[in-house]
């Protein structure tokens, strides 16, 4: 497999990553103190802080492509503070200072990330310039002013509300008349940051076995398949660290939803254009629409933007022709220079996707059972390239038996329900993402909150 054509992150590395020609399999069985499914960010995270705890842990990383083919290195660059459950949410389920202990460590989370990577000199093109969300309607300036108030309340992310004076005084955003900025989030270059954790944990002593596919595991005992043999690897502890992916494995199955999340990239543009638009380096921006859109300026002056749309599909598959949409591709193109007129007619230079891992409840978790051997986390909900670094830090904690703050969390220990099977899941699904494409379609029209969110926001985490 090409394995630039992952996307823009990889394509822009690969002459720097040997192509990323793939690490050896397993030639024979293995045996380790912990064996981690999959050599994404949530799995390498986990090596990182177990190689903290204990250098000398026996540590084997099992991945079916190469490390960071999935969403790790797929997706929008923003190492945010966002967890998929609002910090109001998490008070109605867990208590205020659950929810004021999620959000601290969350924020802490961006840092954490900014200061491993200079620590061991990894560069991921970090600018921590903070998030801009516009409100371009009556109903988004009304949900600005929530999530102000919101942030208020619990006194963690220090969130600023900006008016019209200073949103077009700063910007040119079409129709914008408030924004939001929360300072907790930083622009990196993802592909950058899963390749160059996994050479890390690597020369720490990690084995990361690339082109092996894992086909089962139960009680430590982790069956795969590479270089055309079987083969076994026995662990004191098997960590499932495969998000979307794991909907096609048996263990997992229901359990997540792998939801396509679509991309594009310019071609870089002129400082002078920059300048207009007024997005900085290091600044991630959105706005307050329903179908979710996202968007950096990189490192060299593209925009990389990305958003929902791409249907579910059904029996949760999960195939490469999936990864690029023509209709999506029309619609990020459209949305992008509808919000920032100065960058339209630029180049597209790409466009890519892939799945996103979704709980039924969209309530990302962590967590060890220790009689069984198995530890997880995941469910991210599109919000994991900061997350997935907690997650490694907690399961650090839990697997060494160290009780610490992280670990007193409210996601450790959380099962999600299973979801429907089919069809009613394909159909429950892709009826949420219509609803959402259909309640801004409404705002638009009627200048109020979406009647069609309500009633069917939940279907997509809303």
């Amino acid at each position: 497999m090409d394995y630039r054509s992952v996307g823009f992150w990889f394509d822009s590395i690969a002459e720097a990553e040997d192509g990323f020609r793939p690490r050896p399999g397993l030639d024979a069985d293995l045996e380790a103190d912990v064996a981690i499914v999959g050599a994404g960010l949530t799995g390498l995270w986990t090596a990182y802080y177990l190689q903290e705890h204990d250098p000398a842990l026996r540590i084997v990383l099992l991945e079916k492509e190469v490390a960071g083919f999935g969403a790790s290195g797929r997706n929008g660059g923003w190492c945010s503070s966002l967890f998929p459950w609002s910090a109001s949410k998490l008070e109605q389920r867990y208590g205020f200072d659950a929810a004021v202990a999620t959000r601290r460590a969350m924020v802490g989370t961006v840092d954490e990330v900014g200061r491993v990577a200079e620590a061991e000199g990894i560069d991921i093109d970090y600018a921590r310039g903070g998030t801009v969300t516009f409100a371009r309607s009556a109903p988004q300036v009304a949900a600005a002013r929530a999530e102000f108030e919101e942030s208020e309340r619990f006194g963690v992310d220090h969130v600023s509300l900006w008016g019209t004076e200073t949103v077009r005084a700063r910007f040119r955003a079409a129709d914008a008349v408030a924004a939001i900025f929360t300072p907790a989030c930083a622009r990196i270059h993802p592909a950058k940051l899963v390749r160059g954790l996994a050479r890390v944990v690597e020369r720490r002593g990690a084995t990361i076995a690339e082109g092996t596919t894992v086909q089962s595991w139960e009680g430590g005992t982790v069956r795969v398949r590479s270089g055309g043999a079987d083969r076994v690897v026995r662990a004191g502890t098997v960590v499932n660290a495969t998000e979307g992916y794991g909907s096609q494995l048996p263990q997992i199955g229901r359990r997540i939803l792998p939801l396509y999340s679509l991309m594009i990239a310019t071609e870089p543009l002129p400082d002078a254009t920059w300048e207009r638009i007024g997005i900085e380096h290091g600044q991630t921006f959105t706005d307050f629409r329903n179908l979710i859109v996202y968007g950096q300026r990189t490192a060299d002056n593209r925009f990389a933007f990305g958003g929902r749309g791409a249907r579910y599909h059904l029996g949760s598959a999960i195939r490469p022709e999936y990864d690029r949409s023509p209709r999506v591709r029309e619609h990020l193109i459209r949305t992008l220079f509808d919000l920032f007129p100065d960058a339209a007619g630029a180049r597209v230079t790409h466009h890519w996707g892939g799945p996103l891992g979704v709980p039924r409840d969209w309530h990302a978790s962590v967590g060890y059972d220790a009689e069984a051997r198995e530890a997880w986390a995941g469910g991210y909900v599109g919000d994991g390239l900061s997350t997935t670094n907690l997650a490694g830090r907690t399961l650090a904690d839990l697997l060494t038996g160290t009780r610490t703050e992280l670990t007193a969390l409210p996601w450790v220990g959380h099962r999600s329900p299973r979801w429907e099977p089919e069809p009613l899941r394909f159909a429950g699904a892709n009826a949420g993402l219509v609803a959402m494409e259909s309640a801004d379609l409404e705002e638009s029209v009627t200048r109020q909150p979406s009647v069609v969110s309500r009633a069917l926001g939940p279907l997509i985490g809303h």
